[in-house]
């Protein structure tokens, strides 16, 4: 994988949630919550982001959790239209790479957290995790 966040302050422990034995994650890897309570990589851009990788997980290695940072202050990657600071963050991995970000808009329902600095396409910045889903509907 590639962009994965840099955990910068680590404002309460991880917590474990369950995962696919065969699948494999980066620490850092941007992730979603399906049920029950089960996490993977975010991979389109409403995804319902949890939190981020805290460590790495190999595929097929027999461990079926892994824990998950659902709070803190990180470096991400920013994708096409930069951000500024105080800007939600939502998930940008259909349209980005995996683990890129980018500015919410007025109908995102699953955001990440809110970007700490201004940056431009592909640039790293500092955000807040603070996941949040707004049933929009």
């Amino acid at each position: 994988m590639a962009l994965e966040c840099t955990l910068l302050v680590e404002t309460e422990p991880s917590v474990a949630f369950t995962c696919d034995n065969a699948t494999a994650i980066a620490k850092g890897a941007i992730l979603k919550i399906a049920d029950p309570a089960t996490v993977s990589i975010a991979g389109t851009d409403n995804d319902a982001v949890i939190g981020i990788a805290a460590e790495e997980k190999i595929a097929s290695d027999g461990k079926t959790k892994i824990a998950v940072y659902l709070r803190g202050i990180f470096k991400g990657t920013i994708g096409a239209g930069g951000c500024t600071a105080g800007d939600a963050l939502i998930c940008d991995a259909s349209t980005g790479d995996d683990n890129e970000m980018a500015t919410a808009d007025v109908n995102s329902e699953h955001i990440i957290g809110i970007a700490l600095e201004t940056g431009a396409d592909l640039e790293t910045i500092k955000f807040l995790l603070q996941p949040l889903t707004v049933n929009l509907a």
